[in-house]
């Protein structure tokens, strides 16, 4: 089992930036692929990007070429640039990680907010 932490979200003005951080703790070696998700409320939580552990990426449609998903295996550490933020992306950002063996786990998630 592995323990997430998100960090990096915040306010920022529409064609912004900003960088999401998930710190992974624990069983770091029995992680298979890691993900961003995002949730707005009212909403089902939808996927943005995913990165498999030989680094193979996955985007929603409507964050490909804005969105850059990676990730540190030796650290445990999965990132998310994110560029050319719009209103629409406001949202909590999850972290999520599959484990090899089977399962998943979640972050607690960060706040990003894109103001106009």
């Amino acid at each position: 089992q592995v323990q997430l932490v998100e960090s990096g979200g915040g306010l920022v003005q529409a064609g912004g930036s900003l960088r999401l951080s998930c710190a992974a703790s624990g069983s770091i070696f029995s992680i298979d692929s890691m993900g961003w998700y995002r949730q707005t409320p009212g909403k089902t939580r939808e996927l943005v990007a995913t990165i498999t552990r030989r680094g193979s990426t996955n985007y929603a449609d409507s964050v490909k070429g804005r969105f850059t998903i990676s990730r540190d295996n030796a650290k445990g550490t999965l990132y998310l640039q994110m560029n050319s933020l719009k209103p629409e992306d406001t949202a909590v950002y999850y972290c999520n990680v599959r484990y090899i063996s089977g399962g998943a786990a979640w972050g607690q998630g960060t706040q990003v907010t894109v103001s106009s």
